[in-house]
């Protein structure tokens, strides 16, 4: 799976690295790999959020929300959002599973 997580530096964080710049795509790298994950890119954003990191892995969810809640806990981030990717070959599982139920189901207000 990929998961693409985008967030905001607190005010804080922005005062702390003017008086220590520093690159935090490796504090990154280190706590998804304790959740088992391999961080594929790092990316300074501008605009709604001010980050934008992709990784991947096979893992729990509770495992990645577990990442996620540390760095939010430490303050520096804030309004952390994750979308989750599949492979196109996922969707095409998916669609067939769907086609076995799909005359079973029964649209709001069709009934």
């Amino acid at each position: 799976m990929i998961y693409i997580t985008q967030g905001r530096y607190t005010q804080s964080a922005m005062k702390g690295m003017i008086a220590n710049p520093e690159d935090r795509s490796e504090q990154a790298r280190a706590l998804f790999e304790r959740a088992g994950l391999r961080m594929l890119s790092y990316y300074v954003t501008f605009g709604e959020y001010d980050f934008l990191i992709v990784n991947e892995g096979d893992m729990d969810l509770q495992s990645y929300m577990a990442a996620a809640v540390t760095a939010a806990a430490s303050g520096g981030v804030s309004d952390l959002k994750t979308t989750v990717g599949m492979p196109a070959a996922d969707m095409k599982g998916a669609c067939e599973k769907a086609a076995a139920t799909a005359a079973q189901y029964r649209a709001v207000g069709q009934g």
